[in-house]
């Protein structure tokens, strides 16, 4: 066993304890296929989100909410009651009475892990969902010498985890009883939830019941409903004494999955099976922050188990699917996240095969020299609205190839990049094109936005970029220096030759064209709508971090100047400077509000690693400075999402973390950094 990782966060007791706190952190556990559990760490939902089984189930389904809570009782000997954690009362207010303090949540190995304290006991909660199953585990040990009786209450609303809350009140469930299991379900073509206990004296009590109204203080700060019925089917009631465990099983998998192994081999099995994750990364990433940093990256190299059609054809070709989620809770796999995380996700933490597997899973994926911007949720097709993720995957198989030299998957997807190329010189959909005058890639339509700054309400395009944006030409003359040495290394100089002409072409024109000599930095974009934009943005880094850089070396000091000073923040690049016209400091409001600032200042962390790659192209020695840009994600480590990092952050201190509780990229950006900033790194 390399070791066992633990992150505790204390509370003392109930009168110094931040309440707040209790509901505004979250966990996430994952099972690797798309599906989770996740809530605060107080027990109260604050999310459409939050359950204790989100399923990843075959299309049409997608990922539905099956399991959304259990209301926990604790019965003494002497009559008394204490509810644990639950939605009818909240855990902040139990604290205060003192029935029931929360003294410490911790990630034990990446697993949430609960103590409480009530009267003479203490009861310990933990979280499992087995690896590539939809089955979720709840234990509970008594720690003391009173015997309890535990009353466990299951509530729930079948849906679609990122449906509109409409409450549950005409929609009827069943209850069967079937072996050991009980099967829950709402109608022909539903899917099935199959519960049971494990303890001493387990029972089942039928007591239906519906818990109304509950408020869900996420959705309604962000301007969605915030309001919802659960239905109850009964609860369990399990004796709970010092020696024994009481285990709480949902899943929509079969009774037989769920009978070929024992909740204790589940919990071994998972916790080996992180252990190995640990033991075949990199050596600096097997303690500390980064070993913390290579279980959260686990959770979003997912088997797309929604997409059965797909899952099907890469398997007939011998290969197996998998694919990348960008972002915990509601982003489902996106071609540009997948490719700019592929590094710190799959590379740097040993996982080659799933590497080539994501690489040739979205080769198979490409359509008019696009690979998909995203895939919806519950939907077997992709859509191809982008400009820039094709040119990542550029980036991500260049990657893979340094660490592999995989030359079998150069081979299968050459002929797909260079047909790529070919797509982008002639033109292809969404106006991406290659202007013939420059050299210089264009790209733009009036109804979707296709670079990464692509938020959009209604018909108001909130960043509006058409034109030759800076990082889609630095991505390009990119993506044209690496398809011509693997022609050469294959063997095919005149299409070699053809691609270093157009290489040559561009790279003059981007130097000529993108320099804002006013500024001191690049232009964001040249021939736009309204002509060139000097808007003050992270983009420009890419001109200098890729391995090809665009940008000639005399103007990489300025520019990182430049960014350093006005969009440099402890956990990110700003996405505008201050002081620019619709910089927005704050990500907050409905959603008309926050997709007004998502670029227009927002925080982003996964821009830390473009920035520390220019950097250290910039000051090759500097790895301790370069390290020192990660200190303010360390204390982040305990917010929001605890273990795992944030998609944004708010532009001005303190930096409140916003969007997604746990992103791909920030997690494989972060990672990536703390390799290569490391001191036994060359």
């Amino acid at each position: 066993m390399i070791g066992y990782l633990k992150r505790t966060i204390p509370w003392v007791d109930a009168e110094t304890a931040d309440h707040e706190q209790l509901i505004t952190r979250e966990w996430l556990v994952t099972n690797g296929l798309g599906g989770y559990a996740s809530g605060t760490v107080s027990g109260v939902i604050s999310r459409r989100y939050h359950g204790l089984l989100v399923a990843a189930l075959p299309s049409p389904f997608g990922r539905m909410v099956m399991l959304n809570s259990v209301l926990e009782y604790v019965k003494f000997a002497d009559g008394s009651i204490v509810q644990i954690t639950g939605e009818e009362r909240s855990a902040c207010a139990l604290q205060m009475r003192g029935a029931c303090f929360l003294t410490d949540f911790s990630l034990e190995m990446g697993l949430p892990v609960w103590r409480y304290h009530m009267n003479d006991v203490v009861i310990e909660k933990r979280v499992l969902l087995r690896y590539r199953q939809n089955t979720v585990q709840v234990s509970y040990r008594i720690f003391g010498k009173t015997p309890v009786q535990l009353d466990l209450r299951p509530c729930l609303n079948f849906r679609p985890h990122n449906e509109p809350l409409n409450g549950s009140g005409n929609i009827v469930y069943s209850v069967v009883l079937l072996d050991d299991f009980y099967e829950i379900s709402r109608g022909l073509g539903s899917p099935v939830l199959r519960m049971a206990t494990q303890g001493q004296g387990a029972s089942f009590v039928a007591s239906r019941t519906t818990i109304e109204g509950l408020i869900y203080r996420v959705e309604e700060s962000l301007g969605y409903e915030g309001r919802e019925n659960l239905w109850s089917p009964g609860y369990f009631t399990v004796h709970l004494s010092p020696g024994n465990e009481v285990i709480l099983i949902a899943s929509t998998e079969s009774a037989d999955v769920l009978r070929a192994l024992s909740p204790n081999e589940s919990l071994s099995a998972e916790l080996s099976r992180r252990n190995m994750l640990l033991g075949i990364s990199r050596p600096e990433m097997k303690e500390g922050p980064g070993a913390e940093i290579v279980l959260a990256a686990d959770q979003f190299v997912v088997t797309p188990v929604t997409r059965q059609h797909d899952t099907a054809r890469i398997n007939a070709r011998g290969d197996e699917a998998r694919t990348v989620i960008a972002g915990y809770h509601w982003f489902t796999d996106w071609g540009r996240d997948t490719m700019i995380s592929l590094e710190g996700l799959t590379l740097l933490t040993g996982r080659y095969a799933e590497a080539g597997w994501i690489l040739r899973t979205f080769g198979t994926h490409i359509r008019d020299g696009l690979i998909p911007n995203m895939f919806p949720e519950g939907m077997e097709e992709g859509r191809y609205h982008t400009a820039d993720a094709t040119l990542w995957f550029f980036h991500a198989v260049e990657r893979y190839l340094q660490v592999t030299n995989d030359r079998t998957t150069l081979r299968f997807l050459l002929p797909k990049l260079l047909g790529i190329i070919e797509c982008h010189m002639r033109g292809t959909r969404f106006g991406i094109r290659v202007d013939p005058v420059d050299g210089l890639l264009t790209q733009g339509t009036k109804d979707f936005p296709l670079t990464w700054m692509d938020a959009k309400v209604g018909d108001w395009i909130v960043t509006p970029r058409r034109g030759k944006a800076v990082e889609i030409n630095a991505l390009w003359y990119n993506a044209l220096r690496l398809a011509e040495g693997w022609c050469r290394l294959e063997g095919k100089n005149r299409e070699a030759d053809i691609l270093s002409q157009h290489a040559d072409q561009a790279k003059e024109s981007f130097n000529r064209r993108f320099w804002y000599e006013n500024g001191g930095y690049l232009y964001d974009v040249v021939d736009g709508e309204k002509g060139d934009d000097p808007s003050c943005r992270p983009n420009q880094v890419l001109a200098i971090s890729l391995p090809h850089a665009v940008l000639d070396r005399a103007m990489w000091e300025p520019v990182i100047k430049v960014v350093a000073e006005k969009l440099l923040t402890p956990v990110g690049l700003r996405s505008l400077a201050p002081g620019s016209p619709g910089y927005r400091p704050t990500y907050f409001g409905d959603i008309r509000s926050r997709d007004a600032a998502y670029h227009q200042g927002t925080v982003w962390p996964w821009l830390i690693g473009p920035f520390i790659d220019a950097w250290l192209k910039l000051h090759p020695g500097d790895k301790r400075g370069a390290r020192k840009l990660l200190d303010g994600f360390l204390p982040h480590l305990n917010e929001a999402c605890i273990g795992s990092i944030s998609e944004v952050f708010d532009a001005e201190q303190p930096f409140t973390a916003r969007g997604c509780i746990s992103q791909a990229w920030s997690v494989a950006e972060f990672l990536r950094c703390w390799f290569n900033t490391a001191d036994s790194q060359p």
